[in-house]
């Protein structure tokens, strides 16, 4: 069960990429991993390829061995995009070893809790209006967004979460200042912007009705007392959370003491030393863990973390369908599970990349029993579609 072969395939994926990691072993076992070098984090295959070399020749299944060793060789410049190489090949190690023992990667995690995982419909009218040549239909106005409420309703979905938009004569376009879009680092909220989130919320709860939980998205497009201008202004809206990336974990736990809602951070977290200071000032209700960065051998240990704070966690999930099972199987072992995020807008090609796709069923993802992860991608259709040169958060907005 020695690894002997480890590399990196990539593949279009609209207006960005997807990237995969395939571990092989002397044995003919192959391990997968899906990571991503769109959302703010570019050189992960790199670090994959140069750590990977120190991997051939050990046992897959010593993944804590070979993560610690990792770990020790990178010291120096631990976390970013080290961490997430380091986070794609244990999850492809884990791959390996639960299909040489013939189990579901669940049963390497402590067994699952659960069989099905409540899903929100996550980037709800946001990929259709930021990329309306990929999704469909396109949504130009608050008409649209109230009908994308109803659509989410009427296909049995329970929850939605969205994020910050401006409507306006010109349609509809994102506000996502912490990403440069638009270029605002002073990251001000105005009335305007007050009104149009309010808007679009009203919409969204005018669409999909009063039993559909609602979550809303903040990123990292305020500051303190932006976000606290944010939460006041929707203060007797019913929020299932309302999620916020802050730096700094007691600013945070600040906003948390205003807010009339449960507030969600954390996802952009690498390692448990990272959280640590959230849990401890009790900076938000759930903790979100992207188990993709950081492993999800890893992930539990934070998970485990988070329960001995009374937190709850969620997983980060906004990649492929690889990812998606990924973090089903990491939503079902770990006992403090509050919701899983999930894309259900795709890519008209994202149904062949991949040879099973997630099992839904009214809104909730039922848990597959076979081998691994319980997908991988289909490799003759990934090198079908070469990646492009530019993707993700590195182009949005160039010219």
């Amino acid at each position: 069960m020695k690894v002997a072969k480890i590399e990196t395939l990539h593949c279009d994926a609209g207006w960005r990429n997807y990237h995969f990691v395939k571990l092989t072993t002397e044995d003919g076992v192959v391990g997968w991993s899906e990571f991503d070098e769109g959302f703010g984090s570019p050189g992960v295959t790199a670090v994959i390829e140069k750590m990977g070399e120190r991997v051939i020749g050990q046992r897959a299944g010593d993944h804590e061995r070979i993560h610690a060793e990792l770990y020790c060789l990178t010291r120096p410049a631990a976390g970013g995009v080290v961490a997430e190489g380091l986070g794609a090949i244990e999850n492809a190690l884990l791959d390996a070893k639960a299909r040489t023992l013939g189990v579901p990667c669940y049963e390497l995690l402590g067994g699952k809790v659960r069989d099905r995982v409540r899903l929100y419909w996550s980037h709800c009218a946001t990929w259709r209006i930021n990329h309306p040549t990929f999704y469909k239909p396109p949504i130009t106005d608050l008409d649209g967004v109230k009908a994308m409420g109803a659509e989410v309703k009427e296909k049995n979905f329970t929850a939605l979460k969205t994020n910050i938009f401006i409507h306006g004569d010109n349609g509809a376009k994102g506000w996502r200042p912490g990403f440069g879009v638009p270029f605002m680092p002073e990251l001000n909220v105005d009335r305007h912007v007050l009104r149009n989130l309010r808007a679009h919320l009203e919409a969204f709860r005018d669409g999909c009705g009063p039993d559909v939980d609602m979550l809303l998205d903040l990123n990292f497009n305020a500051k303190t007392e932006g976000y606290l201008k944010i939460l006041r202004e929707i203060a007797d809206l019913d929020m299932f959370w309302i999620e916020i990336d802050s730096y700094n974990a007691q600013a945070l736990a600040y906003i948390r003491s205003h807010s009339h809602h449960p507030i969600s951070s954390c996802e952009t977290l690498l390692g448990l030393r990272e959280f640590l200071p959230y849990f401890q000032h009790q900076s938000m209700d759930v903790a979100i863990i992207d188990a993709v960065w950081n492993g999800v051998w890893q992930s539990m240990k934070i998970a485990a973390s988070a329960e001995a704070h009374e937190m709850n966690v969620a997983p980060h999930n906004f990649y492929g369908h690889l990812c998606t099972m990924m973090n089903a199987h990491f939503a079902a072992a770990v006992p403090n599970l509050r919701i899983m995020e999930i894309d259900i807008d795709r890519l008209d090609w994202d149904h062949e990349l991949f040879t099973v796709l997630p099992p839904i069923e009214d809104g909730y993802l039922v848990i597959p029993d076979t081998p691994g992860w319980g997908t991988e991608p289909n490799e003759e259709a990934i090198r079908a579609r070469p990646p492009k040169g530019g993707g993700g958060m590195l182009h949005y907005g160039k010219k």
